[in-house]
């Protein structure tokens, strides 16, 4: 690669995560000067990947390949060939003879959440709150998402979350709206919003949804030009530098600017908080419904969750029941008028699957 001596019929190849930090030296031509960016696989890749990772496995004769693709967006090839390995395992542990579609479903949950903790001993105070968290999360995903469907909802400790509502897009998305993104910050807040509501009392639980519905509104700000007051502006370019925890940013606007930004970003959020409690005392009957049942079943799939959220939607104009299950009990809602018109709160709290 010196340039000096003969080097025909030689290619060298190289890959790597980071471009943006490789020396320009290295992308001179007669180098590294030709670049193949790799995606992640669209639904027919991921088919044709799926064809290679199942060769060697005991497929039922019922599976589709292609549905398989079809609720694994987002999957890159090492996420299939471990859908795959991890879809065997749970077979054997059954004692099957081959893989069936509930066993790869299954293994999606547990790639895309973890593994479920069953034997961690929580008290009933926490799964009540834990209820209402992932319920609240559920209803607003439900009511305001335009891409994303509710997939399972669980008050089963997975991963480092004590519950998850777990949601995926029902087809590939290259690119997100302003509406998109205001609704991904909506579902983020549901769990605080409904542990607010009905328990008058917010928790740590919320700690993830928080930082990803800030992160997105400060992109939306600072990245994709979406401020009202700030219009077509995008502060920080691309002189980010990885410090090998984290990013080190350079700021290129003046405090003046910064201070905006806040103000920018909290007004998202806030609003977004608004709407969210808004939707929450609309379908205060769908919240105490779907809770009451995870409290008695711990994982409702989404097909249950449809019919729950179907039987108690109340037409429009009807006030909700203000009952509460959790009343009397450890964590009784210091709020009777859960079900009435309530100031939105001014707290700063979007996709993740569980928290």
């Amino acid at each position: 690669m010196d340039g000096f001596g003969p080097n025909e019929g030689v290619i060298i190849m190289a890959a790597t995560n980071r471009p943006d930090i490789l020396d320009p030296a290295l992308l001179r031509p007669g180098r590294f000067d030709r670049r193949i960016t790799v995606m992640r696989p669209d639904i027919r890749g991921r088919e044709e990947i799926l064809k290679v990772h199942a060769r060697n496995k005991p497929l039922d004769a019922s599976i589709d390949l292609r549905e398989i693709a079809k609720i694994t967006p987002g999957f890159t090839g090492a996420d299939l060939a471990n859908l795959l390995n991890e879809a065997a395992l749970l077979a054997a542990r059954k004692g099957e003879k081959s893989i069936i579609y509930e066993d790869i479903t299954e293994a999606v949950f547990k790639i895309m959440i973890g593994p479920e903790k069953k034997s961690r001993i929580i008290s009933e105070k926490e799964r009540k709150l834990t209820a209402y968290h992932e319920s609240g999360h559920a209803i607003v995903l439900r009511t305001v998402s335009e891409t994303d469907k509710v997939e399972r909802v669980s008050i089963i400790p997975a991963g480092g979350a004590g519950g998850y509502t777990a949601h995926k897009p029902h087809e590939d998305t290259y690119y997100a709206t302003r509406t998109q993104l205001i609704a991904e910050i909506m579902i983020a807040l549901g769990g605080r919003a409904a542990e607010d509501l009905i328990f008058n009392e917010i928790s740590t639980g919320a700690a993830s949804d928080l930082q990803s519905c800030n992160s997105i509104a400060r992109d939306m700000i600072t990245k994709y030009g979406m401020s009202s007051q700030l219009g077509n502006l995008v502060f920080g370019g691309d002189e980010e530098i990885f410090l090998g925890k984290d990013y080190g940013h350079v700021q290129n606007y003046s405090e003046k600017l910064a201070s905006i930004i806040d103000d920018e970003v909290k007004k998202i959020i806030d609003e977004a908080y608004g709407k969210v409690r808004g939707i929450l005392q609309e379908k205060m009957a769908i919240l105490v419904a779907l809770a009451t049942t995870l409290l008695e079943k711990e994982k409702i799939e989404g097909p249950e969750f449809e019919a729950i959220y179907l039987a108690n939607d109340l037409p429009a104009g009807l006030p909700a029941e203000p009952a509460n299950p959790a009343a009397g009990q450890d964590l009784a809602p210091a709020n009777p008028a859960a079900g009435q018109d309530l100031a939105p709160a001014a707290d700063a709290l979007s996709p993740s699957a569980g928290s």
